[in-house]
């Protein structure tokens, strides 16, 4: 049985939830499950998570994971029936939206999701900028300053390390002072991203390079598409990887305030901040070649990060402090996996 994550049901009751120390009522495991399929089907890093992430939160984050993941393939793959893919992502936004006001929806990964945000405390506001983004991502192609690349980080990046901190919990009484580590490792891998990933997205149509950081450069589209790489390349790429850099400080002293999931976190920061020095080793070539760590060198980044997480106080505390101002009944059930 396969399940289409656009239209309700669809469940494959076969699936386990890693980590499940209670059993849900019937209707949220099943959602969770779906939420499983789709990510163990669609992320290359399923098997990596679901080794280093606490396994009694990982049904949220696969929640999280999915409910954003259907709203990328609206946009991204196929619009699944809708005039458009600004039809399809606006009925996600709506569906989304009304399964918060009602504690319910035909949909099983957002039944799952608005359960994991009722856990935990996290408010459906956080997701506000991502679908912002996803409907700016079908009509903007270009970045005239850098400002204009953190507007749509902001959504496309940010919600997802905000959510991952309501998630994981912190050592602070207060969880939004771990926002701004949060948001500074969000934009420190998503920017990762984009440097290696230069030459894919002009294929794709895309230039996630600021215009006023290529004209700072002397670097013309047309160099892009000719896949030059010379010094003014050279020195562009640097540019943006000592602005990289910074987020990616800032990111590694907050790993520390995370209650749980510390190792997960700080194995995904050394893996993504690999990106940087692999493309130096690929000669600065974004464009035919992709920058990444041999099997070898992520079981060294890997044991890089356990010792790091090592070097860290133990937890004393951390539950992250629920929100509750917003919330509505829950049609299905108030059982937990944590």
């Amino acid at each position: 049985m396969e399940l289409d994550i656009n239209k309700p049901g669809g469940i494959l009751p076969s699936l386990a939830i890693p980590g499940a120390g209670r059993q849900l009522s019937p209707t949220p495991t099943a959602d969770y499950l779906a939420c499983f399929q789709i990510m163990q089907a669609a992320s290359k890093n399923y098997s990596f998570a679901s080794r280093v992430l606490p396994p009694g939160k990982m049904h949220h984050v696969a929640a999280l994971y999915a409910v954003m993941r259907v709203g990328d393939d609206r946009v991204d793959v196929g619009h699944y029936g809708f005039e458009s893919p600004l039809a399809a992502i606006e009925d996600w936004q709506s569906s989304y939206w009304r399964a918060f006001e009602t504690g319910d929806s035909p949909y099983p990964v957002l039944r799952a999701y608005v359960h994991t945000a009722h856990t935990l405390g996290i408010s459906p506001d956080l997701l506000n900028h991502y679908f912002r983004a996803m409907i700016e991502d079908l009509t903007i192609t270009r970045f005239a300053t850098y400002d204009d690349l953190l507007h749509y980080m902001e959504g496309s990046a940010v919600p997802v390390g905000r959510i991952m901190t309501h998630i994981l919990g912190t050592t602070s009484p207060h969880i939004a002072d771990a926002y701004p580590a949060a948001d500074a490792l969000s934009h420190a891998m998503q920017l990762s991203n984009f440097w290696r990933d230069i030459g894919e997205d002009w294929r794709r149509g895309r230039v996630y390079i600021p215009r006023e950081d290529l004209d700072r450069f002397g670097i013309s589209e047309s160099d892009l598409a000719a896949q030059r790489i010379d010094a003014r390349f050279r020195d562009l790429l640097e540019f943006e990887f000592e602005r990289t850099e910074r987020y990616y400080e800032q990111a590694r002293s907050g790993v520390a305030h995370l209650a749980t999931g510390r190792l997960g976190v700080m194995s995904a920061l050394e893996l993504y901040h690999a990106i940087l020095p692999g493309i130096r080793r690929n000669g600065y070539d974004v464009f035919t070649r992709r920058a990444g760590a041999n099997r070898s060198r992520k079981f060294a980044l890997l044991a890089r990060a356990w010792w790091q997480v090592r070097q860290f106080a133990p937890v004393e505390q951390g539950r992250a402090p629920r929100v509750d101002s917003w919330n509505q009944p829950l049609t299905q059930g108030e059982n937990t996996l944590e």
